[in-house]
């Protein structure tokens, strides 16, 4: 089925009341994205067909999570590719508005949620989960979805975007969805693009060390040896350059007892590594949980 493409926020408030009207029963999925859809996105929009009678994808590359030095105007795009993706994958609608459209006028309302976005990407990234947030209330708004899809993939974007929920209410159930790799290991991305031939191998090393996580822990690991145990793993590649290796506790993101080994944990872990590969910045991460530690 090739689904409905929609530029505009009141036609696509129209469809969804019309689906609702016809539907009274009828649950509405929704998978907001930033385009250039790889198989990670597609699983997603699977999910939410399988789940709601009803899938919303939305494709729109955000300014306000970029930073000033960030890849906003390179960031890859392909309207006809990613039409074919939602395609295939089953999704009912597609909201791809302009940039005018989502931000007629200057913003004078943000959205912060404190305390999840402190550390990791939001310490290296200042004003970047700000910018999420705020999209993200403003799509649930104009889509007003019963569940809406996150791959984990951005542990702490869905870290952020639950807390959100949880904090303004909103009658919106957040779906975590494992993180698709491809099958040596590197975890899709849109930036994946970006990288070289040997960038690429060398970027490996994030998963590979990720993988060697659990039997760290289970060594009797603390944070702070898993942490320099990682980074010389990621060191062995010329081309890394570690932007930060953090562990945490999920989903709070508060940092665990120093002196702990960290299979003692009774709260699940977030072990969450970014790293520059050239012009290009990967995040990866490995979530356990406490049956998986011990």
């Amino acid at each position: 089925m090739t689904p409905k493409i929609v530029r505009q926020i009141a036609e696509l408030r129209e469809e969804i009341a019309a689906y609702r009207r016809g539907n009274p029963d009828g649950q509405v999925g929704f998978v907001p994205t930033m385009g250039y859809l790889h198989e990670g996105h597609a699983s997603l929009i699977r999910r939410s067909a399988g789940e709601n009678g009803l899938t919303v994808l939305s494709i729109f590359v955000n300014p306000l999570q970029f930073g000033p030095n960030e890849d906003f105007d390179r960031y890859p795009k392909d309207e006809r590719r990613d039409l074919a993706v939602a395609s295939s994958a089953g999704a009912n609608l597609v909201f791809m508005p302009s940039v005018e459209e989502m931000y007629p006028e200057p913003m004078r309302t943000k959205v912060t949620v404190s305390e999840v976005t402190e550390r990791l990407c939001g310490a290296s990234r200042p004003g970047h989960f700000d910018g999420v947030a705020t999209v993200v209330s403003k799509l649930f708004h104009i889509v007003q979805p019963d569940r809406a899809y996150f791959g984990l993939k951005d542990a702490q974007q869905v870290a952020v975007i639950a807390r959100m929920t949880r904090d303004l209410h909103m009658p919106i159930d957040i779906v975590p969805c494992p993180t698709v790799r491809e099958e040596d290991g590197l975890a899709l991305s849109s930036r994946n693009v970006y990288l070289t031939p040997e960038e690429r191998k060398q970027a490996l090393v994030l998963s590979q060390s990720l993988a060697q996580v659990p039997g760290w822990i289970e060594d009797g690991m603390t944070e702070a040896e898993l942490a320099v145990r990682i980074r010389g793993r990621i060191r062995s590649q010329p081309l890394a350059d570690i932007d930060y290796v953090e562990i945490a506790t999920y989903p709070d993101l508060k940092q665990p007892a120093p002196d702990r080994p960290l299979r003692d944990s009774n709260v699940p872990l977030l072990v969450a590594l970014a790293v520059r590969f050239g012009k290009t910045r990967l995040i990866d991460n490995v979530l356990l949980f406490p049956s998986e530690v011990k």
